[in-house]
């Protein structure tokens, strides 16, 4: 691993702290010197991957049980954003899949589901947006995923709140990133977490080839950080995929919003 830069924010608030990408986020940024507030709602875990950290980097780090499920956990977090001026760094990497598709999963999973990966998320940015906007610095990261890109080739319920916190994090760096404020979603592929067993599914399904561990997958993301990236794809190797995929987007702009019908949709006259 190559050498970190010196830590530019004081204290970052990881979600869904407690195991893979946010218990390696935590570990990288002690690492890096940032003091820590740890979020999730398994306390045990936390308190000991907190210990280990203390004592490995002696840095500060708290631990905050929450689930952000709950409207009055998630106002709890909202609350500590806004008023906590030594926080200047959002980890929203909180989140959960579902056991099936939209049509074979109960309500009360897509509730849960659209909860955690799209409520919270949003609420948590907006919180952290405004105070790091006021004071002119600080940075959201919000995990996404590939299939952000990828709508038709798993659950769409999970790849839909993926593709909002891709849109959601490219429009508000487009407001924010101007005022000292970086923003960045990652998006990873199949990663190496304990998500795919709470979601019923077997990582170990996938190709070896096709699955990062989580280790690698944060230094990427961090490195990609570190570069000034408002989008990044670790396991994605031609940067000019990526790079055609924005330009024929952005070329569509100018005609998604018309006084006339395009002539394509017009009826033929009649004879």
């Amino acid at each position: 691993m190559t050498t970190a830069p010196e830590p530019t924010f004081a204290t970052a608030l990881v979600t869904g702290a407690s195991t893979g990408l946010g218990a390696v986020y935590a570990d990288r940024l002690a690492r890096r010197g940032f003091n820590l507030i740890l979020v999730a709602r398994d306390a045990g875990r936390m308190e000991a991957l907190a210990e280990t950290l203390r004592g490995q980097t002696g840095v500060a780090v708290e631990v905050l049980p929450a689930d952000l499920t709950d409207r009055a956990d998630l106002a709890r977090i909202e609350a500590r954003l806004a008023s906590d001026p030594a926080i200047t760094m959002l980890i929203n990497n909180a989140g959960m899949s579902l056991n099936n598709g939209l049509l074979d999963s109960a309500t009360d999973q897509i509730e849960q589901l659209i909860a955690l990966n799209i409520t919270a998320p949003t609420l948590l940015a907006s919180a952290a947006g405004k105070a790091f906007v006021a004071r002119g610095t600080g940075a959201i990261i919000t995990i996404a995923s590939v299939l952000a890109l990828a709508p038709e080739m798993f659950d769409g319920v999970y790849s839909g709140s993926k593709a909002y916190v891709l849109n959601l994090s490219q429009s508000l760096a487009s407001q924010v990133e101007p005022k000292g404020v970086r923003v960045q979603a990652v998006l990873p592929g199949a990663t190496r977490t304990e998500i795919w067993e709470r979601s019923g599914k077997d990582v170990d399904a996938f190709p070896a080839e096709m699955v990062m561990e989580a280790g690698d997958l944060v230094d990427a993301a961090l490195l990609g950080f570190d570069r000034g990236e408002t989008v990044t794809i670790p396991p994605l190797a031609d940067e000019g995929q990526w790079t055609a995929f924005v330009q024929a987007r952005l070329a569509m702009g100018p005609g998604l919003s018309r006084r006339d019908v395009a002539p394509r949709y017009r009826e033929p006259a009649l004879a």
